[in-house]
């Protein structure tokens, strides 16, 4: 081979598909994971390397009725196009984008990758819940946020009659934040028919992102309690298992106890019953006209909000008024009902039914 031979063949084989470095393995078949066919594959790689090519010019492997098929089936699936010159003749081929042909097939087989992984981590807890309840260990422990988030979905999308919740607004990372379980399982778990109770703490509602879903969570029928403080993040489903942090305030490598039915659990039952009880029931007030009152929306809202202790400023924030407007339209309320004081103001829109779901023998929240 003389030095002329030598560079033009150094120009040609980057571009074919049988250069490959000494000891370079060659995988001939990764298409196929994406769903072509060997032959597809085969095909689809010489037709990228050799733009408007006639179909004799990729026969190799395949005779020239097989290629001619395989390009039409390329062509079908937006893997390729065909056009005849200009002067006619015979079909000429060009492979498509490998990015915007390839490119939605591999996601495809991302997204399906991902949701295998999601069923094998539901089968795993599944698993080890089955296991230990054949074992009849009351406890079971959990360590690290993935198996902790994976067996709290689980045990809601188990749930037959009531799932339960004690919700602190701890400032540690969240396995399982507001936003992602409202996603997740909510309306799911309602369609089902399942009774959702929580109680959350008051700081949840100065958080707008936060407030929204909870009033989402209301309107879809969940049950929402609110209360100054919490002992303990708690979930527990239809009070035969219950799941909570063995150490709450620890921000590393988070550990969960799963209790099964034993005594524990039954006081863990009492302890949510207990604050569920004691907290101010959330409504949807403002949302939907729920009952004939001669107040308008955003004073009904208003008083909601007071109801649960949120302050003026909190209030404003998350109606996305002014703090000024807010105080301004309290003592417009005030001086219509004849209150001389947001206590008096309280009781009145208990008694006149601006905030459902509440008796009217029910005690009034001391407003500030």
């Amino acid at each position: 081979m003389g030095p002329v031979e030598g560079a033009e063949a150094g120009r040609e084989e980057p571009g074919r598909p049988d250069s490959v470095a000494p000891g370079e393995p060659v995988d001939g078949s990764l298409l196929t994971l994406l769903g072509l066919g060997p032959d597809e594959d085969a095909v689809y790689r010489l037709l990228v390397d050799r733009p408007d090519s006639e179909p004799d010019a990729l026969t190799g492997p395949l005779n020239g009725s097989a290629v001619t098929r395989v390009l039409g089936s390329l062509v079908d699936r937006g893997l390729a196009s065909a056009a005849l010159p200009e002067g006619g003749g015979t079909v000429r081929y060009r492979a498509a984008s490998p990015v915007l042909a390839l490119g939605p097939l591999l996601e495809a087989r991302r997204s399906a990758l991902h949701r295998v992984e999601s069923l094998v981590g539901d089968l795993t807890e599944r698993h080890r819940a089955a296991q230990s309840h054949a074992s009849g260990a009351p406890v079971e422990v959990l360590s690290g946020p993935a198996a902790i988030r994976r067996r709290l979905l689980t045990m809601q999308r188990q749930a037959r009659s009531e799932v339960c919740t004690l919700v602190p607004a701890r400032h540690v990372p969240a396995v399982l934040s507001f936003e992602d379980n409202h996603e997740e399982v909510d309306s799911e778990m309602m369609l089902r028919g399942v009774t959702v109770r929580s109680v959350v703490e008051r700081e949840w509602l100065e958080h707008p992102a936060t407030a929204a879903v909870l009033a989402s969570c209301v309107a879809q029928g969940q049950h929402i309690s609110v209360t100054d403080r919490l002992p303990i993040k708690l979930a527990i489903v239809d009070r035969r298992v219950a799941l909570l942090p063995l150490y709450p305030e620890r921000e590393a490598e988070p550990v969960a106890l799963v209790v099964h039915r034993t005594g524990l659990l039954t006081a863990l039952v009492s302890l949510f019953e207990e604050h569920f009880g004691k907290g101010w029931r959330l409504n949807a007030s403002g949302t939907e006209e729920v009952h004939e009152a001669p107040v308008a929306a955003v004073d009904r809202q208003i008083v909601a909000l007071l109801h649960v202790g949120l302050t003026d400023a909190a209030i404003a924030r998350q109606l996305g008024m002014g703090h000024r407007t807010v105080q301004r339209r309290l003592h417009a309320l005030m001086d219509e009902v004849g209150a001389a004081t947001r206590f008096q103001l309280g009781w009145y829109a208990a008694r006149a039914g601006w905030l459902p779901d509440v008796p009217d023998n029910s005690p009034t929240a001391e407003y500030s």
